[in-house]
């Protein structure tokens, strides 16, 4: 029975893991639905093909929705699904062990070591 729990725990982090989706799926949980290129400017340290990359995987797992639009210029837009939206307490409650996690550094070492 432990195994089936860790296994479960190790599907969550599989759709987790990545410098960069927790990132992806908060600007969209904050700013709704966007645009490739807002988001790509909301993350100014991630590539095109990074970004790319990491969407289709979320979009695969049904957590992001892209949407198409047939015009011209072409235009996509992203947006967290009814199913994504189920990992907004998950994702807040990192966010927020995140944001202790560096005051208690910063506690232990001092400002210069807590980043």
């Amino acid at each position: 029975m432990y195994v089936n729990t860790y296994c479960k725990f190790e599907t969550a982090l599989d759709i987790l893991i990545g410098k960069w989706k927790p990132v992806i799926l908060l600007r969209l949980l904050n700013h709704g639905t966007m645009r490739f290129s807002e988001l790509q400017k909301s993350i100014p340290d991630i590539t095109k093909k990074m970004l790319t990359q990491q969407l289709r995987e979320l979009e695969y797992h049904d957590i992001v929705h892209r949407e198409v639009y047939k015009e011209i210029p072409s235009r996509v837009e992203y947006s967290i699904t009814e199913y994504g939206q189920r990992m907004t307490p998950l994702l807040q409650a990192m966010n927020d062990w995140g944001v202790n996690h560096i005051a208690h550094l910063q506690e232990l070492y001092g400002e210069e070591r807590a980043e």
